[in-house]
């Protein structure tokens, strides 16, 4: 008697679980068109129940740039932000999306012509908050509706089988949304496979965009990214173009876009490449006043990754490295929420130090690498997770991070 009340209970336990292990989906469809003329892009999101289905989405919509907005069911407009309540059979919402969009200093990071667009996904569909039933996931689609004349469309997804969709997936979330950088129109591609990595390199035609240059980079420094790090996306897109575009790179999930006059290698022996290439890959964000973790990292491999591959040598490398210690002579703190060129380099010496250190307490079977494959999946990171994972790595506190530069370390709490 006792065991079956045992049996009892613990199948009431279990039951609970077993219901929310269930999970059940609805599709997503995304429609987008573009208006050169007005400088619009129109977008269309169809939701269709299945055993699962969306219920509200709360979007974040500047109203300067997103106009437009109707949809079945309900849809409430309030300041730069939008609720559709979708009826329960499915239904779409319509809005249009004003593309241009020029940075602080001069030149777009956003920008419509009449023979080509380049944007960002994240803001053609802009980041929303979802109800939905319980344990319902997303399926999602992207589809384009080209101008006469434009020819080509490219972004971070991978082809459906029918080869007219991309399939939008984002495993860390229940609505997929399309994100990272996009291009269509009268735009020149190159592609190649290389370890497991779909790689486009997509600009304007008519561009001076060097599409084989970068492809060449890419064949030995990708093979590189990925023993350093141990991941790759499925599919990366490199997006190139002439100016009135800003004149620098810009990263974004599993793409980015590099000016086209940016040189592969500069002469201080950076790479503006390989630098975005190590955000779009690594996705490291620093926390607080930490972005100096970011971008010294990116930074860093900007150097490394090239000698590896034989594209600095040794000398060029030590100048590299020399050029960073007076660029960033004066810098005495690294603690800042946006890097600047100087704590970035003075960042990169640290890094390098750090490096050394590793491989001389481990006796050179770890380095920087095992570091940033382990913050990978941290994600947002603080100069105490770099620290802990440091120490973790070579069995106690690291000096070179109790460095003045980074401030006193935090006490662990006491339990």
């Amino acid at each position: 008697m006792r065991r079956l009340a045992l049996l009892l209970s613990l199948a009431l336990v279990a039951l609970p679980w077993s219901a929310a292990a269930k999970r059940t989906h609805y599709d997503v469809d995304y429609v987008v068109g573009f208006a050169p003329a007005e400088g619009l892009a129109a977008v269309t999101i169809t939701v269709k129940p299945h055993d699962g289905r969306l219920v509200s989405l709360r979007l974040r919509m500047a109203a300067k740039r997103y106009v437009d907005v109707t949809g079945d069911g309900s849809v409430e407009r309030e300041g730069d932000h939008v609720l559709w309540k979708p009826p329960s059979a499915g239904g779409s919402l319509h809005y249009r999306y004003r593309v241009d969009h020029e940075r602080r200093g001069g030149g777009f990071d956003a920008r419509i012509t009449p023979d080509w667009v380049i944007l960002r996904g994240d803001d053609l569909v802009p980041p929303a908050a979802i109800v939905t039933s319980k344990g319902a996931d997303s399926r999602a689609r992207l589809r384009f509706e080209l101008p006469k004349g434009w020819t080509n469309v490219d972004t971070p997804y991978l082809l459906a089988r029918n080869g007219h969709e991309f399939v939008v997936v984002d495993p860390k979330r229940r609505f997929d949304r399309p994100v990272g950088w996009m291009i269509a129109g009268a735009v020149g591609t190159r592609r190649e496979f290389l370890v497991g990595t779909e790689l486009s390199v997509a600009g304007p035609k008519g561009d001076d965009v060097r599409r084989n240059d970068i492809l060449a980079f890419a064949n030995l420094t990708l093979p590189e990214f990925k023993r350093a790090f141990g991941v790759m996306p499925r599919k990366l897109l490199i997006v190139s173009a002439d100016d009135p575009m800003w004149r620098g790179g810009l990263s974004g999930p599993r793409s980015l876009f590099l000016h086209a006059d940016r040189p592969l290698i500069s002469e201080n022996g950076t790479s503006s490449l390989t630098h975005e290439l190590t955000h779009v890959i690594t996705r490291i964000r620093g926390a607080g006043d930490d972005d100096w973790i970011a971008e010294g990292i990116a930074e860093y491999y900007s150097i490394e990754l090239p000698r590896r591959c034989g594209l600095l040598s040794a000398s060029r490398y030590q100048k590299a490295l020399e050029w960073m210690g007076d660029f960033g002579k004066n810098v005495d703190s690294l603690l800042t929420r946006r890097a600047s060129g100087r704590v970035t380099a003075r960042a990169v010496l640290l890094l390098h130090r750090l490096d050394q250190e590793i491989a001389e307490k481990s006796e050179e079977e770890k380095s920087l690498d095992d570091v940033v494959r382990a913050l990978i999946p941290v994600h947002t990171v603080s100069r105490e997770d770099l620290r802990r994972l440091v120490a973790e790595l070579i069995g106690g506190p690291s000096q070179v991070l109790a460095s003045p530069l980074l401030g006193p370390a935090i006490a662990a709490p006491t339990p």
